[in-house]
């Protein structure tokens, strides 16, 4: 089952967006930009889903920076946890 089938946005905790940029100067939109771009590569993260469901992406925003994101989905909206180059 594909985790993003039925989501309709993100959902984002303000200490995971400051640590996104502090560590990887990452910023939200970019972080999001990824999930509409073409490849994607979506896969589970069984190591890291101990309380929930945790997801990984690989792809690249619309300028082309390549990211690797966490994510989880909650109540229809990714929650991204981490993003990096």
């Amino acid at each position: 089952m594909d985790p993003l089938e039925n989501c309709t946005g993100f959902d984002w905790d303000d200490a995971n967006t400051h640590k996104n940029w502090e560590r990887h100067r990452v910023a939200p939109e970019e972080a999001e930009d990824v999930f509409f771009q073409e490849p994607l590569v979506v896969r589970s993260d069984v190591r890291h889903s101990k309380g929930e469901n945790r997801y990984y992406a690989l792809g690249q925003t619309g300028v082309g920076r390549r990211l690797f994101v966490v994510f989880t989905v909650r109540r229809k909206l990714i929650r991204v946890i981490s993003a990096r180059d």
